[in-house]
């Protein structure tokens, strides 16, 4: 196992080893600004004008919907990154003690593809907010060639920023949570100096299964950050509070969650085509006035480059997870071109970006519940990590299992897997039992938790092997 330590400067240069007690000088407080900036992003008000257009919700149901959403989605990023200050590991890295060395291979190929379909959609909304700046400001039309363009400087700027590593994406993140509030108050008082808002409050109410299809919709943001949580983690002490470490998600996603979700939900009244607009930016530049337009846009498209930025940067681990023997910052470089291939793809040829969007989140938080649920039973069942064992990718791992598969995690997943895709509908694809009670209300993820979760708990357990020295897990890594 590599112990080479981290510099001092700002290039961090640790990759997937532990890291050890020395080092871990991290706070917790350093969270909440990280779950803000993973949450500044335009395509909230979108997503906050469906609940009125497309789902038929009223004021009062948007606002329970904003409420539930990051109460529900980051609570369990929160739990779950309670893992990342035990073993001092990236999530998945971690992922290896409960799927075996090579099982995890399966869930982590998985999640990493899912990974580059989230930063093509962050990197799209943040090339199309580019374009509308150009747009009001200098009266640049959008074309294909400036598609391109701002796709590449918007791309070559998150590799940048997701390339130095942790300590640049905490300053980052917390001079952005300072400026995107600033600027976000300043479009709530004229939001509330000129809406209508008899028409806001006269709107009759939704169904109660609307309501829970929006949470789904809304939550499966945050549940994309769940396996990320422990990456953010891994340099808090141990004694770190665990309490502290779910507040901090929940308070610094909901901060922003809540008013955006609403913004957009207040915004539809008057503009009911913001629900499906083909550019998701491009209408501020129309409902707001420019003075106001142009500084919101760019700390929005500066909180696309840090959501996106926090993504690679995870996304740089899995890769390194999964076998790919390369530096982090040449990991991440992959995700970089995969993001612009797929973003030219979505922004010159896809026919509805708010379609694919809506479809992509939806298989999204199928494909990553059923790591949810296998992981969160092991992790309470578990208080510690074998360090060595989940860097040794041979078979004398303490964490190989049989064949490096741990059978038990194997088939809880897969079975969960398939059953939530079984109760899924999206535009191209749908499950047999999308009709059902859960699929109609968008309940496919959580029906994949529970499943996963069950399962697992179920299944007889099998010790890890003893490590190559004879001492137990326990004894390796204290709680």
């Amino acid at each position: 196992m590599s112990t080479t330590a981290e510099t001092e400067g700002a290039l961090e240069t640790r990759g997937l080893e532990p890291v050890p007690d020395s080092e871990r000088t991290g706070r917790t407080r350093e969270l909440f600004p990280t779950w803000v900036a993973a949450n500044i992003s335009v395509l909230l008000l979108t997503m906050g004008a469906g609940l009125i257009v497309t789902n038929g919700l009223n004021f009062w149901q948007a606002l329970v919907v904003a409420l539930v959403s990051p109460v529900l989605s980051y609570g369990m990023v929160g739990l779950i990154s309670i893992s990342g200050k035990r073993g001092g590991s990236p999530g998945m890295t971690l992922s290896r003690a409960v799927f075996g060395q090579r099982g995890n291979l399966f869930p982590g190929s998985l999640i990493w593809v899912a990974r580059w379909g989230w930063e093509t959609i962050n990197a799209v909304t943040g090339a199309y907010a580019i374009i509308t700046v150009l747009d009001i400001c200098f009266g640049v039309k959008s074309s294909t060639w400036l598609t391109v363009v701002t796709l590449v400087a918007f791309v070559a700027c998150t590799f940048l920023i997701s390339g130095l590593g942790r300590k640049v994406l905490h300053i980052c993140n917390t001079w952005a949570t300072y400026l995107f509030g600033a600027f976000s108050v300043l479009v709530l008082v004229y939001l509330v100096a000129n809406t209508p808002w008899s028409d806001v409050f006269s709107r009759p109410a939704g169904s109660t299964a609307a309501m829970v299809a929006g949470v789904g919709v809304i939550a499966a943001g945050g549940i994309s950050w769940v396996p990320t949580g422990p990456d953010f983690t891994r340099y808090l002490p141990r004694k770190a509070s665990s309490k502290a470490l779910v507040g901090n998600a929940i308070g610094g996603a909901g901060i922003v969650v809540v008013p955006m979700v609403l913004m957009g939900a207040v915004m539809a009244v008057s503009t009911p085509s913001l629900s499906d607009a083909s550019d998701p930016v491009s209408f501020l530049g129309q409902l707001l006035p420019t003075w106001i337009a142009v500084p919101y846009l760019v700390m929005a498209l500066i909180g696309m480059l840090l959501i996106n930025s926090m993504s690679m940067y995870s996304a740089g681990f899995t890769a390194m997870t999964l076998g790919i023997k390369v530096p982090r910052t040449w990991a991440v470089s992959i995700n970089a071109i995969i993001s612009l291939i797929f973003g030219y793809l979505l922004m010159n040829v896809a026919t509805s970006f708010i379609g694919s969007f809506i479809s992509f989140l939806t298989l999204l938080a199928v494909a990553f519940s059923a790591w949810i649920g296998v992981f969160g039973v092991d992790m309470l069942r578990r208080k510690t990590y074998d360090g060595e064992a989940l860097m040794d990718t041979k078979r004398t791992s303490a964490y190989w299992y049989k064949a490096g598969f741990a059978w038990q995690a194997m088939t809880a997943w897969a079975i969960a897997l398939v059953a939530g895709l079984l109760f899924t509908k999206v535009d191209w694809f749908s499950g047999p039992l999308a009709t059902s009670w859960i699929g109609r209300n968008g309940l496919g993820w959580l029906a994949t938790i529970l499943i996963a979760a069950a399962l697992y708990a179920v299944l007889p357990r099998t010790p890890a092997a003893e490590a190559p020295d004879g001492k137990g897990e326990t004894e390796l890594i204290s709680a």
